[in-house]
C-alpha cells in the first residue's frame, strides 16, 4: 500500500479533522466484533483512527493486527500507538521500521502507563524514560513519521504542578512532535485554558480535543480518576438520575458529547478525536446530531 498521508496536512485544512480511538481486543471474538463496529462507522468517514498499544507481546500482536485490518480491509488511515513500555531503543527501533515499511506514517507517540501493579514510571533496561525521547528516537530514524502526543487539560496525574506538565508537552513537541490530542474532558473551559497556557508557552502546533461519551457513570469515575480529569457535577447528577437503564445513560452521555464538540468546532478547535471504547453507537449517533 502506499505510504500514509500525514495528518499534519490534515490539520492545516479547513475541515475539521475527525477522528476515533479504537483498543485492540484480547481474543479471536473481540476483532470479530472490532470488524463489525468497524464496518459500521466507514459511514462517518472518519479522517483516521488510531489504535492503542499495549505491554507485552499479545497485546501489541493484536495492535498490529488490528490496525492491519482497519487499514487494509476497511480502508481507514490508521495511526498506531507505540509507547516506550517494555523496549529497549533497539527494539523501538524495530518497530519503527516496521511501521514504516508497512507504509505507516503516523504514530501517536507515549511514554506509556507504569505496568500493572506498578505506582511509578520505570524504564525498560536501555529504554526511554520520556515520551519526548520516544518523539526523538523516532524522528531520528525516519525524519518523515508524523508523531503524535498527548496532552493533559488538567494535568497529568504524576506532575508536580500544571507548570511542570506544560515544560514537559513543549519538549515532546520541540523534539519533533506535529500535534497534540488532549485526554478526555467534561468542560470545554478547560480545553480553552489549556490551550491558551499552550500558546503562551510557544506551544504552536494544533491542539485536538479529546472526547469521550460516557457510557455508564462507573466507568466513567473510573477513568477519570486515572487520567486526572473531573466530571462536572451537572453531569454527575443527570448520571445518577438514569439509575441503571443503560441506554438513558448513552442518552446523556452522547448529547453532552456532541454539545461539547459543537461548542468546540464553533470556537476554533481543529477537529474532535474520539474515544469510542469499541462501540459504534455513539459515534454514528454524534455524527448524524452534527450533520443536522
Amino acid at each position: 500500500m502506499l505510504p500514509d498521508r500525514p495528518i499534519s496536512e490534515l490539520l492545516t485544512g479547513k475541515t475539521p479533522v475527525r477522528s476515533l480511538e479504537f483498543f485492540p481486543p484480547k481474543d479471536d471474538a473481540g476483532v470479530e466484533a472490532l470488524r463489525q463496529t468497524a464496518l459500521a462507522l466507514k459511514r462517518v468517514v472518519p479522517d483516521f483512527v488510531s489504535v492503542t498499544y499495549g505491554a507485552g507481546g499479545s497485546t501489541r500482536e493484536r495492535t498490529a493486527q488490528v490496525s492491519k485490518l482497519l487499514r487494509e480491509e476497511i480502508g481507514f488511515t490508521v495511526m498506531p500507538h507505540l509507547t516506550c513500555v517494555g523496549h529497549n531503543r533497539e527494539e523501538l527501533n524495530g518497530v519503527a521500521d516496521q511501521l514504516y515499511a508497512n507504509g505507516y506514517r503516523n504514530i501517536m507517540t507515549l511514554r506509556g502507563d507504569p505496568p500493572k501493579g506498578e505506582s511509578s514510571f520505570v524504564p525498560y533496561k536501555d529504554g526511554l524514560r520520556y515520551g519526548s525521547d520516544l518523539v526523538a528516537l523516532l524522528k531520528a530514524r525516519h525524519a518523515d513519521f508524523c508523531l503524535g502526543v498527548g496532552g493533559y487539560p488538567e494535568k497529568h496525574p504524576e506532575a508536580v504542578s500544571s507548570s511542570t506538565d506544560l515544560d514537559a508537552l513543549k519538549t515532546k513537541v520541540d523534539a519533533g512532535a506535529a500535534f497534540i490530542t488532549t485526554q478526555l474532558f467534561f468542560d470545554n473551559d478547560v480545553y480553552y485554558r489549556f490551550v491558551d497556557q499552550c500558546r503562551s508557552r510557544g506551544i504552536t502546533v494544533p491542539i485536538v480535543p479529546g472526547i469521550m461519551p460516557v457510557l455508564s457513570l462507573k466507568q466513567i469515575r473510573r477513568f477519570t480518576e486515572m487520567c486526572g480529569a473531573t466530571l462536572p457535577e451537572k453531569l454527575i447528577k443527570r448520571l445518577e438520575a438514569a439509575g441503571e437503564t443503560p441506554e438513558i445513560v448513552e442518552t446523556i452521555g452522547t448529547e453532552w458529547a456532541l454539545t461539547q464538540i459543537r461548542d468546540l468546532l464553533a470556537r476554533g478547535a481543529p477537529g474532535y478525536h474520539l474515544y469510542i471504547m469499541n462501540r459504534a453507537k455513539s459515534a454514528l449517533t454524534l455524527a448524524a446530531g452534527l450533520a443536522a
